[in-house]
C-alpha cells in the first residue's frame, strides 16, 4: 500500500456520508492525499452491498467511491458513539456529511455544536435541497433530482419515446464533484481567515443551475426571445452516426468544420449557397436537417475511412466505444490507466487512475477501499483511546468484526 503524500496531505476529513454523492467528494478529496475517515454505522454503507462481493460488504461500486479511506464503525445515536465522534471532530479539518440537516441537529451533530469544539472547522452538508425553502425537509437520490430538474424531459424531447432518466447517477456525481471543489476553496478561505464555517452544496438548486445553464435558452431574456432548450443538444438527430461498419461521432460545429466536411465529400459549394449554414446562428436553427444530412453521408463510407477522412479535415471524430471496447483503448493503455491490485479481502480487482496528472512534486497515495470498521482501532488511538476504551466502544457492535486473518494480511500488503 503506497502513503505518499499528495497535494492535499495533512487535511482530515471525518466523512459521515453514505451511498454516491458524498464518497465520490471525499474519495477525491482522498485521491489526492487528505486523510478521510470514514464513518459508518454498524450495517455499513449500503452500496457495500451492491453487486458482486456484495455478501462480503465490498461490492465493485463500494470500491470504486471508497478508496484512500479509513473505516470506522460508530453508533453515532448512542452516546459512546457520538463521544467519539466529537473527538475525532476535534482534530479535524473537514467535516462532510449527506444525512438531512434535521438529522444532524438530532443526532447532536449541527454546525453550532461541533463549531463550539472546532471553531475552524469547515462543516459541509451535501443533501437534497436548500434550507431556506419549502422543499428543505424533503430528502433526494439521484432519480428524483433528476426529474426534479427535468432531465426525463430533455430525453424526451431529444428523440426518445417517452421521459426516462438517464443511466448515470448524473446528479449525485454532478454535485459531488462540485461540492469537492468548494471543500477546496472553503480550505483555502480558512487559510487565509483562520475560520471554518458552514457550507451546504443542495443537489436540486446546483443541477438547476447545471440544466438551465444550457437550456434556458430563450428563457433568458425578459420577454422571452424564443422557448427553452438548446436546439443542438436536444436534435434527434445528434448521436453517434451509423457507418457502414459501427458507430461514430464527429462534431461539425464551427465555421471551419463545416467548411471542411463539405469539400471532403464533394460539397464545397454548399457552404455559400446554402443559406442554412450561414452562421452558427443559422446552423443551430437548422440543425435537425444539416445533421440529418450528415447523418446520411456518414453512412456511406466506413469507420476507419472517416477516420481518415475527417481526421485530415481537422473535424472532431472518435469510433463509439462499447464499455467492453472502453477497457482496451490504446490511449488508454498508453496512460497505464487501467491498474490492478491486490485488495486483502476480495483478491485481484481493476482499479482506474486518478484523472489529473500532476506535473509537480505532488505524489499521489493509494490505499484499497477499506473493509467495514477496518480501522476503527487505530483511529481511536489517534483520538486518545487507551485499549480498555477501545474494546469496550466496540463490543457495542461486534456484527461487523475484522477479522485477524483479514488483519493480517492487510498489514502484509501495507
Amino acid at each position: 500500500m503506497e502513503t505518499t503524500a499528495g497535494p492535499m496531505s495533512g487535511v482530515r476529513v471525518v466523512d459521515l456520508t453514505s451511498v454516491f454523492m458524498g464518497p465520490w467528494a471525499t474519495q477525491m478529496l482522498g485521491d489526492l492525499g487528505a486523510d478521510i475517515i470514514k464513518v459508518e454505522a454498524p450495517e455499513g454503507d449500503c452500496t457495500r452491498s451492491i453487486g458482486p462481493c456484495g455478501e462480503e460488504k465490498l461490492g465493485p461500486l463500494f470500491l470504486g467511491l471508497n478508496r484512500n479511506k479509513r473505516s470506522i464503525v460508530l453508533d453515532l445515536k448512542s452516546p459512546k458513539g457520538r463521544e467519539a465522534l466529537l473527538r475525532l471532530v476535534k482534530d479535524a479539518d473537514v467535516l462532510a456529511y449527506n444525512l438531512r440537516p434535521q438529522s444532524m441537529r438530532r443526532l447532536g451533530l449541527d454546525y453550532e455544536t461541533l463549531a463550539r469544539i472546532n471553531p475552524s472547522l469547515v462543516y459541509v452538508g451535501m443533501f437534497g435541497f436548500s434550507q431556506r425553502g419549502r422543499y428543505a425537509p424533503q430528502g433526494a437520490y439521484d432519480d428524483l433530482i433528476q426529474a426534479a430538474t427535468a432531465v426525463p424531459q430533455l430525453v424526451a424531447m431529444a428523440g426518445d419515446s417517452a421521459p426516462r432518466y438517464v443511466p448515470l447517477t448524473i446528479a449525485d456525481r454532478s454535485v459531488g464533484t462540485y461540492a469537492f471543489g468548494v471543500i477546496c476553496a472553503a480550505l483555502y478561505a480558512r487559510e487565509r481567515s483562520g475560520l471554518g464555517q458552514r457550507i451546504d452544496v443542495p443537489m436540486f438548486e446546483t443541477m438547476v443551475s447545471h440544466i438551465l445553464g444550457d437550456h434556458l435558452f430563450g428563457e433568458t431574456f425578459v420577454p422571452a426571445k424564443g422557448s427553452f432548450g438548446y436546439p443542438r443538444l436536444l436534435s434527434a438527430q445528434r448521436r453517434p452516426y451509423r457507418t457502414k461498419d459501427g458507430y461514430a461521432c464527429c462534431v461539425i460545429y464551427t465555421d471551419n468544420h463545416w467548411h471542411g466536411f463539405l469539400k471532403a465529400i464533394g460539397k464545397a459549394d454548399l457552404y455559400h449557397s446554402d443559406p442554412r449554414l450561414k452562421s452558427i446562428t443559422t446552423r443551430t436553427a437548422h440543425v435537425n436537417e444539416l445533421y440529418g444530412m450528415v447523418s446520411d453521408e456518414i453512412a456511406t463510407r466506413t469507420t476507419d475511412e472517416w477516420s481518415v477522412v475527417l481526421g485530415e479535415a481537422d473535424i472532431p471524430f472518435f469510433k463509439m466505444h462499447t464499455l467492453e471496447s472502453l477497457l482496451e483503448d490504446p490511449h488508454l493503455k498508453d496512460l497505464g490507466f487501467f491498474g490492478e491490485t491486490d485488495h486483502p479481502a476480495v483478491g485481484r480487482i481493476r482499479q482506474m487512475a486518478v484523472p489529473s496528472e500532476w506535473h509537480g512534486d505532488a505524489r499521489l497515495k493509494h490505499r484499497h477501499a477499506p473493509r467495514l470498521g477496518e480501522n476503527s482501532r487505530e483511529i481511536l488511538r489517534e483520538a486518545g483511546y487507551d485499549e480498555a476504551e477501545i474494546d469496550s466502544l466496540m463490543s457495542a457492535h461486534p456484527t461487523n468484526p475484522v477479522s485477524e486473518a483479514y488483519r493480517t494480511e492487510a498489514a502484509r500488503m501495507s
